[in-house]
C-alpha cells in the first residue's frame, strides 16, 4: 500500500511520478529518497529480500511507496503509467522484470548501480549477458561514482552515465561527540564477513604494536571475546556508532574482493569523515576507488588483504598527531559536498536524460 500522507502530495501533483524499484529503504537512504521526491514525484517499489546494509529497511520511508513481491514488479510498472522507471542493480527477478516492463511499455528506463565488477558465482555468470544488455539499452545509468562509471562505460552504454554521490545525513553524523578517554583508538564498523577484510585488520593490529602502548581497536558490529587491546561491541544503534566514531582517532575500512562481492562504496567512510576522522581504506573499497578517501590527503589507501601495509598506515596515524589532525580536518571538508541533495540531483539528471 502507498503511504497515505505522501500519496496525497503525489496525487495533487500534475507531474506523473517516477517509479523507483529497489529492495529496501534503509535508514541511511531515507533522506536521499526524500530529497529526490522533493525534486520530482517518485513512488518506491520495495521488494525486500537480502540486503548488504548494516540496518534493515524501514517500513515507512516517508515518501509514496509500496511493498511487493519481486514477481509483481512488472505488473506495477505496466499498470502505473509512470513517467520513468529507475531500478537498482539488485534482485534476480526484480531488475530484469523492471527493465523488460519499461521496454514493453515504452517507458524511459534508468539503471542505478554500484557494481564495478560483475560477481563470478555461477548464478551471476549466467546473468552477465542480461546485465550487458541492460547497460547497452538503458536510457541513462546513474552510478555511485567514477569507479562504477568507468566499469559501465566499458560495456558500451547507449545513454549517458551520470554520477550520483553517495551520502549520509551530514547533520546527524557531524554532531559533536564528547570524547571520554585519551587512548589511541582505531574503529572498524561492519559485519564479520570475509569481504569486509576483518582478518586483515586483526593481523595488522597484532603486528603494529599499538596495543602494547595502550591503543584500542573497537570492532563495532562484531561479537566475540575481547583480546589484546581489542573490544568487540556488537551491533550498535546509529547514535552509538556515531559516539564510537567521535571517540576514535581513525576508521579502517579493509574490504577485500571476493567472488560475489566488491565493496560498492562503504557509507561508514562518509560517517567517520563527518566526525573529522581520517580513513584508512583498502583499494577494493568503493569510497577509495571512487575518490572520496584519498591517500595522504584525508587518510590512506592500502592494498587490500595486505596486513603489513595496513599496519604501517596505522603506525603512521598513531605516531604523527599533527598529520592525524590535518587528515581529519581535510576529511571533514572533503565529505561536505556528498549530500542527499547532490545524490538526488544526479538521479534527477539521469531521469531527465532518459526521458
Amino acid at each position: 500500500m502507498i503511504a497515505s500522507a505522501a500519496a496525497g502530495a503525489w496525487e495533487r501533483s500534475s507531474v506523473r511520478p517516477v517509479v523507483f524499484v529497489t529492495n529496501h529503504a534503509p535508514p541511511d537512504r531515507v533522506g536521499a529518497f526524500a530529497a529526490l521526491h522533493a525534486r520530482t514525484p517518485i513512488e518506491l517499489v520495495l521488494f525486500g529480500g537480502r540486503s548488504k546494509h548494516a540496518t534493515a529497511g524501514v517500513a515507512d520511508p516517508g515518501v509514496p511507496h509500496r511493498h511487493v513481491d519481486q514477481r509483481d514488479v512488472a505488473r506495477v510498472i505496466r499498470e502505473g503509467h509512470y513517467r520513468a522507471v529507475v531500478a537498482s542493480a539488485v534482485g534476480r527477478r526484480a531488475l530484469p522484470s523492471a527493465w523488460l516492463a519499461a521496454r514493453r511499455s515504452d517507458t524511459p528506463f534508468v539503471l542505478w548501480t554500484g557494481l564495478w565488477a560483475h560477481p563470478v558465482s555461477p548464478a551471476h555468470v549466467a546473468s552477465y549477458p542480461l546485465m550487458r544488455a541492460i547497460y547497452r539499452s538503458a536510457g541513462a545509468i546513474a552510478t555511485y561514482g567514477p569507479h562504477v562509471s568507468a566499469y559501465v562505460r566499458a560495456h558500451g552504454p547507449r545513454g549517458p552515465v551520470i554520477e550520483a554521490p553517495q551520502a549520509v545525513d551530514a547533520q546527524f553524523w557531524s554532531a559533536p561527540v564528547a570524547r571520554e578517554h585519551d587512548d589511541f583508538t582505531v574503529a572498524f564498523v561492519g559485519r564479520p564477513g570475509r569481504e569486509k577484510g576483518l582478518q586483515t585488520l586483526i593481523a595488522a593490529w597484532e603486528t603494529c604494536g599499538l596495543a602494547e602502548g595502550g591503543g584500542v581497536l573497537v570492532l563495532i558490529g562484531v561479537d566475540g571475546p575481547d583480546g589484546r587491546g581489542t573490544r568487540h561491541v556488537g551491533h550498535q544503534t546509529p547514535t552509538q556508532v556515531r559516539n564510537f566514531l567521535g571517540g576514535s582517532d581513525v576508521l579502517v575500512v579493509p574490504s577485500v574482493r571476493t567472488r560475489t562481492f566488491r565493496e560498492p562504496w562503504g557509507l561508514v567512510a562518509n560517517e567517520a569523515m563527518h566526525q573529522s576522522l581520517p580513513v584508512i581504506a583498502s583499494d577494493q573499497t568503493g569510497a577509495a576507488a571512487g575518490g572520496l578517501v584519498r591517500d595522504a590527503r584525508n587518510g590512506f589507501v592500502v592494498r587490500a588483504g595486505d596486513p603489513d601495509a595496513l599496519a604501517t598506515a596505522l603506525r603512521r596515524v598513531a605516531d604523527e598527531p599533527e598529520l592525524r589532525e590535518r587528515l581529519g580536518a581535510q576529511a571533514r571538508a572533503d565529505v561536505a559536498p556528498y549530500t542527499f541533495d547532490a545524490w538526488a540531483e544526479g538521479i534527477e539528471r539521469a531521469i531527465a536524460e532518459a526521458c
